[in-house]
């Protein structure tokens, strides 16, 4: 019977093949393009709500047909996690849920609160937009005629609109005590995105349902 024996001492050398042989037969990671992290970014940025590897993956083939499966999105989302930590950004992409969603860090949470409580405070108010309506659909208009539609008072209201640029003082009507014309100017149109006041919904539109 052969006699047992302590083991052998490996040299560095064979250390070093050893691991060479492991990593030989790992799985290699999938290549990502840069085009492919752009277009998984894209989606995860306008997403309202977690989603799903296998959804991103169908939102992407539904764009332009061509299919990338579930590990080239894994790897484009470490990658774009790895670009989002290596420049200090204040956002990375989280598992929530179930699926993936773009998350600003919890170091800037109290700035991120800040922020959306100030967006809630500019909100038009419903007499704010019944007011900014008829200025946008009778301009120019005074402010008298103004508050015979509403049937109410609306010197504070126009004075609001007014410091948000949303309407502006265009003229002055020919008429006792030449009391000023009201209208909408760009900011309107930038604010409810529309390129002009042709493409103000109609009358008609509003109507329905």
């Amino acid at each position: 019977m052969p006699t047992l024996t302590g083991p052998q001492a490996v040299t560095p050398d064979e250390v070093v093949l050893a691991e060479d042989e492991l990593l030989a037969e790992l799985p290699e990671a999938p290549a990502v393009d840069e085009a492919t992290a752009a277009r998984v970014e894209a989606i995860l940025l306008t997403s309202e709500r977690p989603l799903s590897v296998r959804r991103i993956g169908e939102t992407l083939a539904a764009a332009d047909g061509r299919i990338i499966d579930e590990a080239a999105i894994e790897a484009a989302v470490a990658q774009l996690n790895e670009a989002y930590d290596q420049t200090g950004r204040s956002f990375r992409i989280e598992r929530v849920a179930g699926g993936l969603r773009m998350m600003t860090r919890p170091e800037f949470g109290s700035l991120v609160s800040a922020s959306l409580k100030a967006r809630d405070a500019g909100r038009l108010s419903q007499a704010g937009l019944e007011t900014l309506a008829i200025v946008a659909y009778r301009q120019p208009i005074t402010r008298s005629d103004i508050e015979a539609i509403r049937g109410v008072a609306c010197g504070d209201i126009l004075r609001g609109l007014l410091e948000r640029r949303l309407v502006k003082i265009v003229g002055r009507a020919e008429e006792l005590g030449r009391p000023m014309l009201y209208g909408t100017g760009r900011e309107f149109l930038e604010a409810f995105g529309l390129a002009s006041l042709k493409d103000l919904p109609s009358a008609r539109e509003l109507r329905q349902p």
